[in-house]
């Protein structure tokens, strides 16, 4: 493990594997750098480039410095840029594609951004989170609640169907790693908060975004999760929008390894800037 300190002194911790160009994984709600698919697609990609693969602030062996904001972790992405040599590409899974996409345009330098199913609901029709989502995940963390808080971000804000989002909490080792993030959701939400609201992307948003960027959402995606893939690509200045046949939400590592490699590589930029 290898540590970096952010603008605030927070300690981000990362793992380092491969050679080349610089790509660093951003996950999305819960995970962080242990979690077996970050681990194996950072092996998937190492043969050609340089994965990092970090913890975000809360979360494994990164600290947590109080009071949080949004923009600390653009911050920490940016201690990290640093620490590999100030240039670096950034792949991010659902709610970290937002982080990813969010950071490039706060001005944390990316050479490319790559973006799985990130969460932007720009259909009205879709259930919606409550109005008061980040105020309620907080309240429940600041009572000591996390699995009530775990609950209540798969059915309320992702929209799991309760018996689903109940199940997937006895699967062995699988809720003690959620109830150790846990806490670190009121984050999750503040950060995609104005993503979930069921209104069109304002393309002048993104206008300043022009980091050559590949959106990717899988085939069997939840069509929620693939229109507004599909709205982001064309927000987008400088994007294009590929599907991934057979592929869901938690899709293939080797599938999506083998479409980051053909965008990071060179080819990949000149077909993203075509």
């Amino acid at each position: 493990m290898s540590s970096v300190r952010s603008s605030d002194g927070t300690k981000i911790a990362y793992d380092v594997i491969g050679s080349g160009p610089p790509v660093i994984l951003v996950g999305g709600a819960f995970s962080y750098r242990a979690w077996p698919q970050p681990r194996r697609l950072a092996e998937e990609l190492a043969d050609m480039f340089t994965v990092i693969n970090y913890d975000r602030r809360g979360r494994g062996e990164s600290g947590d410095t109080p009071p949080f904001a949004v923009e600390r972790e653009f911050e920490d992405l940016e201690a990290l840029v640093i620490a590999v040599g100030g240039s670096a590409s950034l792949w991010g899974w659902s709610s970290g594609g937002v982080l990813a996409l969010k950071a490039a345009a706060h001005g944390v330098r990316t050479e490319r951004l790559a973006l799985y199913d990130p969460v932007f609901v720009v259909d009205e029709r879709k259930p919606l989170p409550p109005p008061n989502f980040v105020q309620e995940l907080g309240d429940l963390i600041a009572q000591g609640r996390r699995r009530a808080a775990t609950t209540y971000y798969f059915t309320k804000v992702m929209g799991m169907p309760s018996l689903v989002a109940t199940g997937s909490r006895l699967i062995p080792g699988f809720r003690r790693r959620l109830d150790s993030v846990a806490h670190t959701l009121p984050y999750e939400a503040a950060l995609v908060e104005d993503a979930l609201r069921g209104q069109p992307l304002r393309v002048e948003d993104w206008r300043a975004v022009r980091t050559p960027t590949l959106v990717l959402s899988g085939e069997k995606s939840e069509p929620v999760l693939r229109k507004g893939a599909e709205a982001i690509a064309e927000a987008l200045p400088n994007a294009k929008l590929r599907i991934l046949v057979g592929q869901g939400h938690n899709p293939s590592m080797a599938v999506l390894a083998s479409a980051l490699k053909e965008f990071f590589s060179a080819r990949g930029e000149r077909e993203a800037a075509a």
